[in-house]
């Protein structure tokens, strides 16, 4: 064709191209030629005949040839006009523009199509590539050499075992093992063996069996024909200095969370589609049975204030800026979660060591109170001996009174056991009865540096200007000595001296003492030097400590011996009356640590001495003068 061309351009007079027919049919046959290159000869003719171009493409004479070629080129099936001899040169001119035409449009498009194959073939190729991986991923699975490797030392360590610690070995499993607190774990059953149970708030010092008594009666009540607790009721504990409250709300392991698809993450499934998804917390895992929470006084509040919602309704609501309810690709059990909120139906029982005033009135008002007591010496030696069973080990004699004058819980009689038991392991031979003696309880109470708890024992004689009061720090009761002492002065200018240490309130009790023992004495204590001392700097801060100050004052000015077996507490008016005071329990059970054998308390209080106390006698008294008549 470039050949043709470049001969019909080379032409330098445009007349003897007209004359020229042996060109045009030499032309028109390449024309011809080029056309049936260009669609391929069965599509030529399949052409020509749409057309109505066939018979003067097959035709002898020129002008009918080219009339047919025009027609073809052309696309034009209305084109029946035949040219004339002097039009052809022209024609064919142009005939030859649209060829070149068709030809430059035809290499650009196999070029692009040549192009996209490639990127196509390059796709392809990447596409299968990717199902084969998935393919091997779904037949093979997600494990290779290294996740193999590291999965056989998980299972090596795990036939690797201790033995179960101290703490699950002797770990009470029935209530009969709940040692010195019979009152308390009754009012516990009592609260939970019914069809309507209570939660509950359990107070009391640390180690004396809180927990254990929790778990033992879920066990016990569910054999109780009128419990709601089924066979599987679940007993789920957490310790309440853990749980924090997240204002985002992203997690909360107490209340539950949402994990948002672009924030928190989620399931692939859901993270594809935006659906958030909500995570139970402990409140509905504890569903249907008991959630305990140790330390609940320490709590956060904000938390704390979510909980006595949950306790209110029963259920736990979740929310997300990501849910849509009407989006068809939510789970129908995310929907539920959201539109109804997750059951949380459950008996809370809360632990704590601190007082009662300081916990949260609201968390008071929707829970029955269960007071567990300090441990007597007798309970610690049962509680040890106890022990020494599970262990299967002998016990020297003494050992378990030399342990419980050193504690008051259970929790640490044990540990001090386990340690004399570890001695008492590593010095005998296999196969030997292991026997723990004295010697190696001492050694375990002289390496923790430890003192005995009730240092302070009974004395049988009197002294004057000393007596023991009482106080209470917690849960717990001791016993206080204070002193008192009185110089006659020559110029009615007496000084009064009191500890510091003692508190403000305590103090105050003093002044009113003074008041007090002017009218029983008719002395005025200016005349004076008075100095009154609480051994060991304690502070009494209160009002307790009020009678034992005046008694003490009073048998210094008098000479007066006071009996050393008996304590006494009480607030003291300035008119001599004993008003009431806190703590009565706690207090009568720190004078029995100490083997007092009596205690004075205001009449008031004596709705406060337990029924079932023994082994001390409890009086009460209204006045300085009915004290008196008990301590001198």
């Amino acid at each position: 064709m470039k050949g043709i061309l470049t001969k019909w351009l080379n032409h330098t007079n445009f007349g003897d191209r007209l004359l020229d027919e042996e060109e045009w049919g030499r032309e028109v046959e390449a024309l011809y030629s080029l056309i049936s290159n260009y669609y391929g000869t069965d599509k030529l003719v399949l052409k020509a005949s749409k057309l109505e171009a066939l018979a003067l493409m097959r035709s002898h004479n020129l002008i009918e040839r080219v009339a047919g070629l025009r027609k073809i080129v052309m696309d034009d099936p209305t084109d029946y006009k035949l040219p004339n001899k002097e039009e052809i040169p022209k024609l064919l001119e142009d005939i030859e523009d649209k060829i070149a035409e068709l030809i430059a449009k035809r290499s650009i498009e196999d070029r692009l199509e040549r192009i996209v194959t490639e990127k196509i073939q390059e796709r392809h190729e990447d596409y299968v590539k990717e199902i084969k991986i998935q393919v091997l991923q779904e037949t093979a699975g997600p494990e290779n050499a290294q996740t193999l490797k590291k999965l056989a030392i998980i299972e090596k360590m795990n036939t690797i075992s201790l033995n179960r610690s101290a703490a699950e070995v002797l770990r009470p499993q029935t209530i009969e093992e709940i040692i010195g607190q019979e009152s308390a774990v009754q009012a516990l059953l009592a609260k939970l063996a019914t069809p309507y149970p209570q939660h509950i708030l359990i107070y009391g010092p640390p180690g004396v069996g809180k927990t254990s008594a929790a778990r033992v009666a879920l066990e016990t009540v569910k054999n109780h024909s009128n419990s709601p607790f089924a066979k599987e009721a679940p007993f789920i504990e957490v310790d309440g200095t853990t749980l924090r409250w997240d204002p985002r709300d992203v997690t909360n392991p107490l209340m539950g969370s949402v994990h948002d698809p672009i924030y928190q993450g989620s399931k692939r499934d859901l993270a594809d589609t935006g659906v958030p998804e909500p995570k139970m917390g402990l409140v509905s895992d504890a569903h249907g049975g008991i959630l305990f929470i140790d330390e609940i006084g320490e709590m956060d509040s904000l938390l704390l204030n979510k909980l006595l919602k949950v306790l209110e309704d029963k259920r736990v609501t979740f929310d997300s800026s990501y849910y849509d309810p009407s989006d068809p690709s939510v789970p129908q059990w995310i929907k539920k979660l959201f539109d109804e909120g997750a059951p949380a139906d459950f008996v809370l029982i809360g632990a704590t060591t601190r007082d009662p005033r300081e916990l949260n009135p609201a968390l008071r008002s929707r829970c029955s109170e269960v007071f567990f007591v300090p441990l007597e010496p007798k309970d610690v030696q049962h509680i040890v001996r106890q022990a020494s069973h599970k262990l299967d080990v002998v016990l020297e004699d003494n050992v378990p009174e030399i342990i419980s004058e050193y504690v008051i819980e259970g929790r640490k009689a044990t540990s001090i056991l386990m340690d004399a038991y570890g001695l008492a392991r590593f010095r005998s031979s296999d196969g030997d009865v292991v026997k723990i003696t004295c010697a190696d309880v001492q050694e375990v109470l002289r390496s923790a540096r430890l003192t005995p708890y009730g240092f302070r024992k009974v004395r049988t004689d009197v002294e004057i200007g000393r007596i023991l009061g009482l106080g209470v720090a917690g849960f717990l009761g001791s016993v206080l000595e204070i002193e008192a002492i009185t110089f006659k002065t020559q110029d009615d200018k007496g000084t009064v001296r009191f500890n510091e240490t003692a508190g403000s309130m305590a103090r105050d009790a003093f002044f009113n003492a003074t008041s007090v023992i002017r009218e029983l004495t008719g002395e005025n204590l200016h005349n004076y030097d008075v100095h009154v001392n609480v051994i060991g700097g304690a502070n009494i801060d209160g009002p307790s400590a009020g009678l034992a100050t005046t008694l003490a004052i009073y048998s210094a000015l008098k000479q007066q011996s006071i009996r050393q077996d008996v304590a006494v507490t009480g607030e003291i008016s300035i008119q001599g009356s004993v008003k009431p005071v806190g703590g009565i329990y706690e207090k009568i059970f720190g004078a029995k640590q100490a083997n007092l054998k009596k205690v004075v308390i205001p009449l008031e209080n004596m709705v406060d001495v337990p029924q079932s106390l023994r082994g001390i006698e409890v009086v009460g008294v209204s006045t300085i003068e009915e004290a008196i008549k008990h301590v001198f």
